[in-house]
């Protein structure tokens, strides 16, 4: 829920001050004056399919960015390239929306109850206390639950995106893992994006690579890197700097990788041209991946189901029958799993489970299991499934390096992918819906997406 946390944060922030919002449309003036002159009138300042952004919109979102950068103004690109980057975010989202919309995708009200609850957690607040939290900040609840909501939206269409065109075979992971170029480790990486438009002309594809020029120009001359991305990259989280975070490094692009091995922690690369436009990397730091030991337990059960013909009671007096002729009369456990055991995967095996990671039978048998000592038999205890006997066999530490090399060469494989299809999707959607910029001081001349498609 990382992505609802830092929602969190920005709405918060968005809450400003009537003054902050009107600073934007009209010049500054004292507070008299401000409270007793003319109001700006809102206007619409985008077309976007079937729906508008207002200029109180936009104006909010800009005060919200601004003031997360409280203290660090310079590190802002100049107020009109800011309003056209958040202006296209605000697009990107009313697309997005618009789009789950048309697939049906959906939200139910109980989703956006969790989605508030993991909020106030993450702040170490109750639910309670969050809402009185937004109430003061001036924003209303229904429109925090709102943004919420929102999100949650866009999160279900990315993963309806991925699950549609993103898989990876056995075979894509043997090549990974036996190729020589094939490097572990991690990585914390930022990046600058300069996109080229789908269906680029020449003309984009040098205008975009000036703009990179200009971006790589710039850090050279002394700005910083996290300063840099916020004024010239136009990717999603250009205003968060375009810190990437940790990665492995297979989960990095090819193309990219030799690159990135040829630097050092605080470098910044040269203009990489990549499949959807000009990149420039810093390496921020990097670290090797360490040995990776599980402890696995061995234990074997007795499940005894209560059904129509064994009430709930029944069913709790045979467990214990049955752990008092384990305990008492140290009756054979495999005997009696393979008698009575109702567990279908484990009874005609004596109840043997086999080899498991602590959670791989769910958190309670996780938790039992834990508990026990070699040898010990558990008392009868309840799960969902009914009641259960558990018998510890033994434990050992197993080194998972392999396995979990695999395991991450697979997300590693996967999450490019995924980031490709979504990013092939965005860009597809922008440039074949309808939008149009009707204030002319917004529009990026150096951005044809920007120009109105239908």
């Amino acid at each position: 829920m990382k992505q609802i946390f830092a929602l969190f944060l920005l709405t918060i922030v968005l809450a400003m001050p009537t003054l902050a919002q009107a600073q934007l449309l009209a010049p500054p003036q004292d507070a008299t004056a401000a409270a007793s002159g003319p109001q700006p009138i809102d206007r619409i300042v985008a077309v976007v399919e079937d729906d508008v952004i207002l200029q109180s919109e936009l104006n909010e979102a800009v005060a919200a960015i601004q003031q997360q950068y409280a203290g660090q103004q310079g590190q802002l690109p100049p107020i009109d390239v800011l309003r056209r980057q958040v202006l296209d975010r605000l697009i990107l989202m009313k697309l997005q929306l618009q789009r789950a919309d048309d697939q049906g995708i959906r939200v139910s009200d109980s989703d956006v109850d969790q989605a508030v609850q993991n909020v106030a957690a993450q702040n170490k607040m109750t639910p309670d206390q969050l809402r009185g939290a937004v109430e003061q900040s001036g924003l209303s609840f229904d429109a925090f639950r709102q943004q919420l909501h929102d999100q949650l939206v866009v999160q279900k269409l990315h993963q309806s995106v991925v699950h549609d065109s993103v898989s990876v075979t056995d075979s894509e992971i043997n090549n990974l893992l036996n190729s020589p170029n094939y490097k572990s480790g991690e990585v914390h990486l930022a990046h600058i994006q300069i996109s080229i438009p789908s269906g680029a002309s020449a003309q984009d594809i040098q205008a975009a690579q000036k703009k990179a020029e200009q971006a790589l120009a710039a850090i050279k001359g002394g700005m910083n890197f996290k300063a840099a991305a916020i004024r010239f990259s136009d990717a999603a989280d250009a205003l968060d700097g375009g810190d990437l975070g940790w990665r492995r490094v297979d989960e990095v692009p090819p193309a990219f990788v030799d690159t990135i091995d040829s630097m050092k922690p605080g470098e910044v690369s040269g203009i990489l041209h990549g499949p959807t436009g000009f990149h420039i990397l810093q390496l921020i730091a990097e670290r090797e991946q360490s040995k990776q030991m599980v402890t696995e337990f061995h234990a074997r059960q007795i499940l005894i189901r209560p059904s129509e013909l064994v009430s709930q009671a029944q069913a709790e007096q045979k467990a214990r029958d049955l752990y008092n002729k384990l305990v008492n009369k140290h009756a054979d456990f495999a005997k009696l799993a393979k008698d009575n055991s109702n567990d279908d995967t484990t009874a005609n095996n004596g109840g043997d489970m086999g080899w498991f990671q602590q959670g791989d039978w769910g958190t309670l048998i996780g938790q039992k299991v834990a508990d026990l000592k070699d040898g010990e038999i558990s008392q009868p205890f309840q799960s969902e499934a009914g009641w259960h006997i558990l018998q510890r066999l033994g434990t050992r530490s197993t080194d998972m390096t392999t396995q979990l090399a695999r395991d991450q060469a697979r997300q590693a494989i996967g999450n490019r992918k995924a980031d490709q299809a979504y990013d092939d999707f965005l860009r597809d959607l922008r440039s074949s819906s309808y939008v149009k910029i009707l204030v002319p001081e917004l529009e990026d001349t150096n951005n044809t997406d920007n120009k109105v498609s239908s």
